[in-house]
């Protein structure tokens, strides 16, 4: 991606396999700087990056081992078992979280906050209503916040769960109102708040009908008792069959 937020790299599916660059590094001014990903890899980290990016290099080790509680209104769970819940290492916990701790000093992360980082990632779109989804995927409770628990339990899921809870996790975020499941239009509404987000810039461009054909086209498959919705079981058998699936979902289940 240019700096002035033009996408330049691949098809708005992207390649399922394809390799990421290199993360970002310090600049020699010693502060840290977002750096310019590709298209794909930046879909694929947004959240880590927006808090690593917020994370200043540290000397010391030991200060950060019991996660600063003392510090934030809302304490989160002790670091032992967050790493029990999650596939992240204790480093990668603690760094995390003096990331989001910087960004959110009251220890919650808000829906304004998903707004903000995202219309960061993505200027050349409008990426509020994608931002609102995945904020409400987040915030299981709905009690308008995301603590840090629920915030790096999800994406732990995201970014090293199995096949099978990644699909789940994405079965959640398509099911809007949580009554187990998916609609036309609840589809349509995900799947057109991700082309908004991706903007005008996308290459190859993308034509106005085109979410409306990609939710027709899922249906088609997933619906198997033509009963006009998705259940959570219609959903992950055939996206585990169909390679096709698969591969368009990676652009939903990467856009975090």
């Amino acid at each position: 991606m240019q700096a002035d937020g033009k996408v330049v790299d691949g098809s708005l599916l992207g390649d399922a396999n394809g390799v990421e660059p290199a993360p970002g590094r310090v600049k020699d001014s010693g502060k840290w700087q977002k750096p310019r990903f590709s298209r794909k890899a930046l879909m694929k980290c947004c959240l880590v990056k927006w808090i690593i990016a917020s994370t200043q290099p540290q000397d010391k080790d030991s200060s950060d081992s019991d996660l600063e509680l003392s510090t934030v209104r809302h304490q989160p769970e002790g670091l032992d078992q967050l790493q029990a819940q999650t596939k992240f290492t204790r480093k990668e916990l603690q760094s995390l979280y003096r990331g989001f701790k910087n960004e959110c000093p009251s220890g919650m992360v808000d829906e304004e906050t998903f707004k903000t980082i995202y219309s960061q990632f993505f200027p050349q779109g409008d990426a509020t209503t994608y931002a609102h989804f995945l904020f409400n995927a987040f915030d299981i409770d709905r009690n308008g916040s995301i603590r840090f628990e629920d915030f790096v339990i999800g994406l732990s899921v995201l970014l090293r769960g199995s096949v099978t809870e990644k699909l789940n996790w994405a079965f959640n975020l398509y099911d809007i109102n949580r009554d187990g499941y998916i609609t036309k239009e609840e589809m349509l509404a995900i799947m057109k708040s991700i082309y908004d987000m991706m903007g005008s810039y996308t290459y190859p461009c993308v034509r106005d009908e085109a979410p409306y054909e990609h939710v027709d086209k899922f249906f088609q498959k997933m619906d198997k008792n033509r009963d006009g919705v998705v259940t959570i079981e219609e959903f992950i058998e055939t996206c585990q069959k169909d390679e096709n699936i698969m591969n368009s979902m990676q652009l939903f289940e990467n856009v975090i």
